[in-house]
């Protein structure tokens, strides 16, 4: 068995301030990432509140929303330019 991978310490609370800069609720959240076929609006409380950790899919739908670069989502590094 391998070793899990180290989470993006920051990715939770990254994800909430993309939502919070665009001004819109965890249902619109899904809308507007287009993944509705693929979460709910309780995923997106999951990864604002570090439950969970979005799929790369969803990672990528944030980054294309915002406008930024998907490493500024995943890099604990880089800070949120949004």
């Amino acid at each position: 068995m391998g070793h899990s991978r180290p989470r993006p310490k920051h990715l939770a609370k990254k994800v909430l301030q993309i939502r919070r800069s665009l001004g819109i609720s965890q249902g619109e959240m899904v809308k507007r990432l287009g993944v509705q076929e693929l979460i709910d609006h309780t995923s997106i409380s999951k990864y604002e509140l570090d439950k969970n950790e979005p799929p790369l899919a969803i990672l990528l739908a944030y980054a294309r929303l915002a406008e930024i670069p998907v490493e500024q989502i995943i890099d604990d590094e880089i800070e949120l330019t949004i």
